[in-house]
C-alpha cells in the first residue's frame, strides 16, 4: 500500500492546483492538503464523489519537478470520511487576555502581516487575530536577500530570516489598526511596538491604545535589531524588562503583553520581570540567534547571526512555554505559543502546555494563510474524538505529567517489537542500533529479516525511530530484570 504522508509530502501545494482543475467532482489538491496537515482522516470527503477516471486526469494534470503525484492511489488509500461520527463540531473560541478569541489561530508579528490587505485577506480565511508587524520609531532599512531555509525535499525543515520591523511610516501603521479593527470587529488586534527609550515605549503604546486595538505587544526580542538597546538586547535584561512593561502598563488600559527572547539560558528571570512589571500575559518565543551558510544568501558577499524559525524550533519553544506555565506565582498571567507551528497537532502541544492561543508565522510564509481551514478542522475533531465542548478543557491539561529527570520511572522497561507483515527488510533497524545504539539487533542477510536480542536491548526506541515503515512496535511496560 502506498505511504499516504510520504507521497502527500511530495505535492508542492500548487496555487490553483491543475489536478482540481479537471476534476469537476472533487477537490484533490484540499484532499492532499489535508493529509499533509495531520487531517488524513478527514480527506475523503473532499473526493468522495470522484471517479477513477476523474482522479486519473487529475493525476495527468499534476505539476512536478519529478514525477507526477499518484493522486488515485494516494486519495483511494485514505480512511473513509469521519463526518457522519462528528456532526456537530464544537467551538473553537477561547478568552485570552479578557478578549473573545473565535478560534486560537493568529498571525504571529512578521512579515506575514504588514498591510491592511493582507490582514483583512487572513480575516476573511478565518483567523482569529494578528500580532501586527512591530512598530517603531526609528528607520528601518532591510538587505536583500533576507531569508535563507534550511530545507528537507521541497518543504523548510527551518528558517532564516534577517528581516527587522515594519518599515511603515508610524502614523500609517496604526492607521491600518484602526482600519482593520474597524472593519474586523469580532477579530482582535494587537499591536506589537518596540522602543528605544522609555519615551518611545510610552508614545507608542498610547497610540496603539488610540487606535482602538484589543491590547499591545511589547517586543523586548527581536534577534537582529542593529541599533542597540532594542529588541533581545532588552529581552536579556530582566531589569529593562521590568522597567519597560511597567512605564506601559501605567499609561494604557488595554491588556500589555510581553514578548520574550529565546536566546537566554533561564527565560523564568525576564518573564517574571514582566509580571511584576504588570504584564496581562506573555508571547513566546521570538527567534532563535543562528548562522546558515548558504552563499546564495549572503548579502553582498557577507553573513550574519540572525533569527531561525519553523518545525526545527517547536521542541525548545515548548519548553519556553513549560517553564513559565508551571511558575505557580505566573499561574494568572495569559501565555500565547510561537515556534514551529504548522499543524492542528503542533498548536495542540502548546495549549496543552498551558497556551491559550497560538501565533504562526513560518508555517504562513511557507504555505498561505489557508492553512487555517486545517487548524481548525483538525482542533475541532480532536476536541469532539474526546468530547471536549470547550477548548480551555485543554488549556494545560499536560502540565501534571512533567517530572524531574530524577522523578522519572526508571525500575521498568518497554521492549520493542517487530511487525513481520511492515517490515520490508531494509535493515535500517540493525544499522543504527550497531553503530549508535545497544547492538541488540541481529540481521539475517538472506531472508534480509532482522530480530531483537532481548538480553542487550535496553528499550531505548532508536530502532522504532528509524524505521521507515513503522515496522517496530511497542510492547506493554513490564519491570526490569534484576
Amino acid at each position: 500500500m502506498i505511504h499516504i504522508h510520504e507521497e502527500a509530502a511530495r505535492c508542492l501545494l500548487c496555487a490553483d492546483a491543475p489536478c482540481s482543475q479537471v476534476c469537476k467532482n472533487g477537490d484533490p489538491a484540499r484532499a492532499i492538503r489535508a493529509i499533509r496537515f495531520g487531517n488524513e482522516s478527514l480527506a475523503a470527503r473532499w473526493v468522495a464523489d470522484c471517479t477513477d477516471q476523474e482522479l486519473k486526469q487529475a493525476e495527468a494534470a499534476c505539476i512536478h519537478y519529478d514525477r507526477p503525484i499518484r493522486i488515485a492511489e494516494l486519495l483511494r488509500s485514505v480512511p473513509a470520511a469521519e463526518d457522519a461520527a462528528c456532526p456537530n463540531l464544537p467551538s473553537l473560541a477561547i478568552d485570552f487576555c479578557g478578549k473573545h478569541c473565535e478560534n486560537p489561530f493568529f498571525l504571529a508579528s512578521s512579515a506575514v502581516c504588514t498591510n491592511y490587505e493582507m490582514v483583512a485577506r487572513a480575516f476573511d480565511s478565518g483567523w482569529a487575530g494578528v500580532f501586527y508587524k512591530t512598530i517603531c520609531m526609528q528607520e528601518i532599512r532591510e538587505v536583500s536577500p533576507r531569508f535563507d531555509a534550511v530545507k528537507n525535499g521541497p518543504s523548510f525543515s527551518g528558517f532564516r530570516n534577517m528581516e527587522q520591523l515594519s518599515e511603515n511610516p508610524v502614523d500609517m501603521d496604526f492607521d491600518i489598526l484602526r482600519r482593520l479593527k474597524l472593519d474586523y470587529p469580532s477579530k482582535v488586534v494587537v499591536a506589537s511596538i518596540m522602543g528605544q527609550t522609555e519615551e518611545q515605549w510610552i508614545e507608542l503604546a498610547k497610540m496603539a491604545e488610540a487606535a482602538g486595538v484589543d491590547a499591545v505587544e511589547l517586543n523586548f526580542s527581536c534577534p537582529q535589531m542593529r541599533l542597540t538597546g532594542m529588541g533581545s538586547d532588552v529581552g536579556q535584561n530582566p531589569e529593562l524588562v521590568a522597567i519597560y512593561t511597567s512605564y506601559v502598563k501605567r499609561c494604557v488600559k488595554i491588556p500589555v503583553i510581553a514578548k520574550m527572547t529565546p536566546n537566554i539560558t533561564q527565560i523564568i528571570q525576564p518573564a517574571m520581570s514582566a509580571y511584576f512589571g504588570g504584564a496581562d500575559a506573555i508571547s513566546s518565543i521570538n527567534t532563535i540567534k543562528s548562522i546558515t551558510m548558504s552563499p546564495k544568501a549572503a548579502v553582498s558577499e557577507k553573513q550574519t547571526i540572525s533569527g531561525y524559525s519553523g518545525r526545527a524550533v517547536k521542541p525548545i519553544a515548548l519548553r519556553f512555554i513549560y517553564e513559565m506555565a508551571s511558575e505557580k506565582i505566573m499561574k494568572d498571567v495569559g501565555l500565547s505559543g510561537i515556534g514551529g507551528i504548522e499543524t492542528w497537532r503542533d498548536a495542540l502541544e502548546f495549549i496543552q502546555l498551558g497556551c491559550s492561543c497560538v501565533q504562526v508565522c513560518t508555517a504562513v510564509m511557507e504555505y498561505g494563510y489557508r492553512i487555517i481551514d486545517d487548524l481548525v478542522l483538525g482542533l475541532q475533531h480532536y476536541m469532539a474524538s474526546r468530547g471536549i465542548a470547550q477548548l480551555q478543557t485543554l488549556v494545560g491539561e499536560q502540565l501534571p505529567n512533567f517530572v524531574l529527570p530524577s522523578d522519572l520511572d526508571r525500575e521498568t522497561i518497554v521492549y520493542p517489537k517487530i511487525n513481520r507483515e511492515r517490515c520490508i527488510g531494509c535493515g535500517r533497524c540493525y544499522t543504527s542500533c550497531m553503530d549508535g545504539g545497544h547492538q541488540a539487533i541481529s540481521f539475517d542477510h538472506e531472508t534480509r529479516q532482522p530480530r531483537i536480542v532481548g538480553t542487550k536491548c535496553v528499550g531505548c526506541h532508536l530502532c522504532r525511530l528509524v524505521c521507515p515503515t513503522g515496522a517496530i512496535e511497542q510492547t506493554k511496560r513490564i519491570r526490569k530484570k534484576q
